[in-house]
């Protein structure tokens, strides 16, 4: 195992297990609202965002137990999203990391309340925690967070994406849509991970956010590609889905080939990115080639 790796899986680990003590317990009322949470968060996932966040926090000195509190929070905010993407009302999939979604295996109500509840409790950890010793830079981690979840961020991407079915996008439009449907919770996983160490000037938060707009969107154009040739079993998701239900995707647009070939060109842009970081931002650089190179 590389030294990449173990540090991915020692994280996925820890993580975790921070992940079970921060959710509520399954056996705390009211059971079937705790119990569905934390079926939906736990045991699942790859982790990026949290991933990204440590990563960045490494390259700020920052506390692992600060860094683990915001990285909880953008996973609660991204677990919240997927549970009401899935439902009939949205993408109405039955199938989301290899088990059933929240709507199948509680019901629909249960699933709205676990979304709602999952994005209440984010904010309940930023603001309930010490994660940095500037209360002015807390108070811009919760606005970071804030602005990356509504409707300038994954919540207005996921309102484009509903209103694009059946379109031919441009690809600027494509774009601008997983700007904020996807990207945005990665680039607020980058700098909130930042947020937790030592103060960075502009020109290096800049630099930061440069490198998570860019592996925000080659993410999403690689899983566009792995959802056009991987199958159902290897995603833990419904392969094809987006085609079936004739959605805008890179694919569709450019082709599998010109899609990969624009992944990696957004790669190499969030590899300048961290130049002027140097050694210090390793574990990013090799999270962006994860992220580019990955087959699930």
């Amino acid at each position: 195992m590389s030294d990449f790796q173990s540090w991915v899986a020692s994280h996925q680990h820890d993580f975790e297990d921070v992940l079970r003590r921060l959710l509520p317990q399954g056996d705390t009322e009211p059971q079937r609202l705790h119990a569905a949470m934390r079926y939906s968060v736990l045991e699942g996932g790859k982790r990026v965002r949290p991933l990204l966040a440590f990563a960045a926090g490494e390259l700020v000195n920052a506390d692992i137990e600060r860094v683990s509190i915001a990285a909880s929070a953008v996973e609660l905010i991204h677990a919240y999203s997927l549970v009401h993407d899935d439902m009939p009302c949205m993408d109405n999939d039955v199938l989301r990391r290899g088990k059933p979604t929240c709507h199948v295996e509680y019901d629909e109500a249960t699933a709205l309340l676990v979304g709602d509840s999952l994005q209440s409790l984010a904010f309940q950890l930023l603001a309930g925690h010490c994660l940095s010793d500037d209360p002015a830079r807390q108070m811009e981690m919760v606005r970071l967070l804030a602005t990356a979840s509504g409707s300038r961020g994954m919540a207005g991407g996921q309102a484009i994406d509903l209103a694009s079915v059946g379109r031919q996008l441009s690809l600027p439009e494509l774009e601008q849509m997983h700007i904020h449907k996807t990207g945005a919770l990665i680039r607020a996983a980058v700098l909130l991970g930042a947020y937790c160490g030592q103060p960075l000037d502009s020109a290096q938060l800049e630099a930061l956010d440069r490198y998570g707009k860019c592996v925000g969107l080659a993410f999403q154009v690689v899983d566009d590609v792995l959802d056009s040739e991987a199958d159902t079993a290897t995603l833990g998701k419904t392969a094809g889905k987006d085609a079936d239900n004739n959605k805008p995707t890179y694919v569709t647009l450019l082709g599998a080939a010109a899609a990969q070939q624009m992944a990696a060109g957004l790669h190499d842009e969030a590899l300048a990115a961290l130049a002027p970081f140097g050694e210090d931002a390793h574990r990013l650089r090799e999270l962006a080639d994860f992220i580019v190179l990955r087959k699930f």
